[in-house]
């Protein structure tokens, strides 16, 4: 599988409501649930209204477009991370699936990933 690597910095956060969420922002990433909102975005770009969140993560976007029909890219892609005792923060959009590791991690996640024979390549 081909990654590429996003070159900037993302958070984690949990916002109060959606006041203040940069829309335009290049990343962004949104879940809502009727307990809690959500939100990935640039670590420039977090919400002043944040309840908590979580800076220093970097982001993997699996590369092409991902038919709904495939089964378990994402399953081993988790795997190989985990079984490298690397934890991840996935997100999904319409057309593929972004992993995120903290950056502390980051070198241990490359090195899992390509031994597995995924290529990683920077984004640019």
């Amino acid at each position: 599988m081909h990654l590429e690597k996003l070159s900037c910095e993302f958070s984690v956060c949990q916002a109060e409501d959606l006041t203040g969420i940069r829309f335009d922002d290049e990343f962004l990433f949104i879940g809502k649930t009727d307990s809690e909102l959500s939100v990935v975005c640039r670590t420039e770009s977090v919400p002043e209204n944040t309840i908590a969140r979580e800076d220093g993560w970097t982001a993997y976007r699996i590369c092409g477009t991902l038919e709904f029909s495939l089964v378990g890219i994402l399953a081993d892609i988790s795997r190989t991370l985990a079984d490298a005792g690397v934890s991840i923060f996935a997100v999904s959009t319409y057309n593929t699936d972004y992993i995120l590791v903290k950056k502390a991690m980051q070198g241990k996640a490359e090195e899992a990933l390509l031994n597995a024979g995924h290529r990683i390549t920077e984004s640019g």
